[in-house]
């Protein structure tokens, strides 16, 4: 039977956070009983990632993993995933956990009425969910937000989220030409997806802020927004 979902997980050093998110991810689907398959791209880590990896890839056959020699970046880690991936949708999450997989329930409908493009939220109200961020980290997300808004990125309130899924289509198009390789790159796919006409949901979605986050606030911040001006113009031009 032909996958319906792919789940790609970017790590970089997440021996400690991963394991957990993990183990969920593969019980979830293992209890749906319908053919999926999970990658992790693992970025080069440095600490016993690939080797917690390689110990659950011989407990389950579903997990895949890539590994790269050099680092990537974020963007460059998902986008390998999501190109290896042969999924009929396709979800990129966080090594974290901050969004539980049970909220792919919460696409699944979206895709059914016709998306290209599911975007999860931590900004659309919603009583249903709960979103647990520190003060400092929302208030940099809704300056962020606002910034990407003034560079063309229309109707989405969080383009952050690390939870966003595609059809295998929309993966091919918009992951094939992605460039941006850092934490910007979210910014990018959905400028692409904006201008190929894909049509894009944003939905709420359960989130907790994570211990160990690899995006500071003045430390990536800026580079964020270099990356995110870059594609602007690369999108804008046609590439």
């Amino acid at each position: 039977m032909a996958v319906k979902w792919s789940v790609v997980i970017p790590a970089f050093n997440e021996a400690g956070r991963l394991p957990p998110y993990l183990e969920e991810i593969l019980g979830f689907f293992e209890g749906r009983g319908e053919p999926y398959e999970v990658i992790v791209v693992n970025d080069a880590s440095s600490d016993a990632t690939g080797d917690m990896l390689a110990a659950v890839t011989r407990r389950n056959a579903a997990l895949r993993v890539i590994t790269h020699t050099h680092n990537h970046g974020k963007g460059g880690a998902v986008r390998a995933g999501m190109l290896a991936a042969t999924g009929e949708f396709r979800l990129f999450t966080d090594a974290d956990g901050a969004t539980p997989i049970a909220e792919l329930k919460r696409l699944e409908p979206v895709f059914a009425a016709g998306a290209d493009v599911v975007v999860g939220s931590r900004a659309l109200r919603d009583p249903a969910v709960a979103v647990r961020v520190r003060p400092h980290r929302a208030l940099a997300g809704r300056v962020f937000n606002r910034l990407v808004a003034l560079v063309g990125v229309r109707g989405i309130a969080d383009t952050q989220c690390g939870f966003k899924a595609f059809t295998a289509a929309a993966t091919r198009r918009l992951f094939g030409a992605l460039e941006t390789q850092g934490f910007g790159f979210d910014v990018e796919l959905l400028l692409r997806a904006q201008a190929a006409g894909y049509r894009i949901v944003e939905v709420a979605v359960n989130w907790q802020d994570q211990a160990g986050s690899k995006v500071g606030v003045f430390t990536t911040g800026p580079r964020m927004l270099a990356q995110v001006l870059r594609a602007r113009w690369r999108v804008g031009h046609g590439r």
